[in-house]
């Protein structure tokens, strides 16, 4: 069985990522490219990574009207990403576009509430109640409109499982015992999220920030 850690790789530099992808490759379940990434190398980028031989988690958090979100999976399909992210917030009917004009083997998940997000900066934004409730409310949204599954907190994954069963659901902001929380103010260690019940977990400066990100990857994979 695979790991079930999907290491961030958080750097606009394709030599810093490729060196790190060689490192830490047999030690983790897939790898994640978000926004710095993307905008730096784009997809050419992303194919030198894809050569490692591992899932591409692709999160990009599209949010834009439908038709614009759903052109832009498109232009992303030719990648064929195991995972791709966009904001529920962006509403029903861009969610539904951008799962039917995703791949067949590209799973489309729902950004639910960040988690460098806490109530104080939900209500700033004008969303009313906690965190645990826009979750609720954006994952009942987010399968009613046909998705795979959510990006949540590890805090808040057993709820979602109770509204969603069968939810891919991916668990960033993970922090190993001891470690420190940097811009996470939600964050669980890697095997509270996977007792909970999340499906895979993102994690990037533990591992890629380590005097040795191989030896990182291997104790949280040991904890698993």
């Amino acid at each position: 069985m695979s790991s079930s850690v999907y290491v961030a790789i958080d750097t606009p530099s394709l030599d810093k990522a490729t060196a790190l992808v060689a490192q830490v490759k047999g030690h983790v379940g897939g790898i994640k490219l978000g926004l710095e990434f993307f905008c730096a190398n784009g997809h050419h980028g992303v194919r030198e990574i894809m050569k490692f031989g591992l899932p591409i988690f692709l999160d990009l958090k599209l949010h834009d009207i439908p038709n614009t979100v759903a052109k832009a999976v498109q232009a992303i399909n030719p990648l064929e990403p195991a995972i791709l992210t966009i904001h529920a917030a962006g509403g029903r009917a861009m969610m539904e576009d951008a799962k039917a004009a995703a791949g067949l083997n590209t799973k489309v998940v729902a950004v639910s509430v960040l988690t460098s997000l806490d109530a104080s900066d939900l209500s700033d934004i004008g969303v009313r109640g906690d965190a645990h409730e826009q979750v609720d409310r954006l994952a009942i949204l987010a399968r009613e409109a046909g998705l795979d599954g959510l990006v949540c907190s590890g805090a808040e994954v057993a709820q979602i499982r109770k509204i969603w069963p069968e939810a891919f659901l991916v668990v960033p902001g993970v922090r190993p015992v001891g470690g420190t929380l940097g811009d996470q103010k939600r964050a669980v260690t890697p095997r509270e999220a996977l007792d909970a019940g999340a499906s895979i977990l993102v994690i990037g400066r533990p591992i890629t920030q380590a005097e040795n990100p191989d030896l990182a990857a291997r104790e949280i994979e040991a904890t698993l």
